[in-house]
């Protein structure tokens, strides 16, 4: 059994020996406290062994946070989105307060709760995602003996796969917004978008499938035209892949490529991931906006959800439906996309009821 010493009137000291282990002591307000540790103490050294506790209960979860965030996050790929929502937990009023030894299961449920009433169901989940990836890395890496709670907490539901997909007006009133704006005489710009890459990109998104990220790490040098090739070195699930050009796609990068003002060198389009975050949705709001001027001058009813609900991510489920009409072959089709996993393929294919009822005579 460890020693008990009182110390002063209100607290008592356990102090564990044990030859070829280091001295562990802790002090409680209670005796039967200070009792229970040491038993608990001693019954892991005849067991597991030594186990150092004190890591975790001098810690606070926001100094790991902070750690994780200055040495493990910058190595990853997804380091500006990882560090988004590490800030997020770090500016948390009570989870990063905890020492990680308090960083129990009903902590991180009252912590979801309360997150649940600020963002949706999939954030919450990404966020676990993350709170898990930083609690184990200091268990492996910083010596933090804890259990990871986020194992045992209940996830919110997961939210439905999204299937939006654009009509043909729609991408008509979209495709007329993304022209780039002409600077008006009195220093205003006019009817359009202000990024000359926004147009592009998108077209190109809707004729390959390829993704935002992707797009924008295009290398002149990495695009065959007359092969009709464009290679990307780094995908998101780590690959390299080559994706196959259309025609169309072809036309679209030799159009860029034949503009005096973007140089054939270097990344294909010279802009960031904010930028296309910012004036996409500026364009699909002036998009409706013009839909419904044109409905109330004509006279017409505005159809409901006309533009409403539109990501830049939504375009890659579009362009995957329709590639899926040239390529029936779903490997080949997956080549294209570069979806590893059959099923999530699956979740990216979205044909139209009145598609599938011509096909079915």
């Amino acid at each position: 059994m460890g020693t008990i010493i009182k110390r002063g009137d209100l607290q008592w000291q356990a102090k564990i020996r044990r030859h070829g282990f280091p001295i562990q002591t802790r002090t409680f307000s209670y005796k039967e406290d200070a009792e229970k540790w040491a038993r608990t103490i001693e019954r892991e050294l005849d067991t597991v062994g030594f186990v150092n506790h004190r890591i975790a209960d001098t810690t606070a979860f926001g100094d790991i946070l902070a750690r994780y965030l200055e040495e493990v996050t910058p190595t990853k790929r997804s380091a500006h989105v990882e560090a988004v929502l590490i800030r997020c937990f770090m500016r948390d009023p009570e989870l990063a307060k905890l020492k990680m030894s308090a960083l129990t299961q009903g902590a991180v449920a009252v912590w979801r709760d309360r997150r649940l009433t600020q963002v949706a169901a999939g954030t919450v989940n990404r966020e676990l995602n993350v709170l898990s990836a930083v609690i184990n890395h200091s268990r492996r890496e910083w010596g933090v003996h804890i259990e990871n709670p986020v194992a045992m907490v209940k996830r919110p539901p997961a939210p439905r796969a999204r299937s939006r997909r654009l009509s043909p007006l729609e991408e008509q009133y979209l495709m007329d917004e993304l022209g780039v704006s002409p600077r008006n005489a009195d220093g205003t710009f006019g009817r359009g978008a202000r990024n000359n890459y926004l147009e592009p990109i998108v077209m190109l998104a809707l004729e390959t499938a390829m993704r935002r990220g992707e797009m924008l790490s295009l290398l002149w040098e990495n695009i065959d035209l007359e092969a009709q090739v464009a290679h990307l070195p780094l995908t998101k699930n780590g690959d390299s892949r080559d994706v196959p050009l259309s025609q169309r796609a072809v036309s679209i990068l030799r159009n860029l490529a034949e503009d005096d003002d973007v140089p054939v060198e270097g990344v294909v389009f010279n802009t960031s991931a904010d930028a296309i975050k910012k004036g996409f949705p500026r364009a699909i709001a002036r998009a409706r906006q013009t839909y419904l001027n044109d409905c109330l001058a004509t006279g017409k009813k505005p159809k409901i959800g006309f533009l409403e609900d539109i990501h830049f991510h939504d375009l890659r489920h579009e362009a995957t439906t329709r590639l899926s009409k040239k390529l029936s072959n779903v490997l080949e089709l997956s080549a294209v996309t570069g979806h590893r996993d059959l099923r999530m393929l699956k979740r990216y294919y979205h044909p139209r009821a009145e598609d599938l009822a011509k096909k079915l005579g």
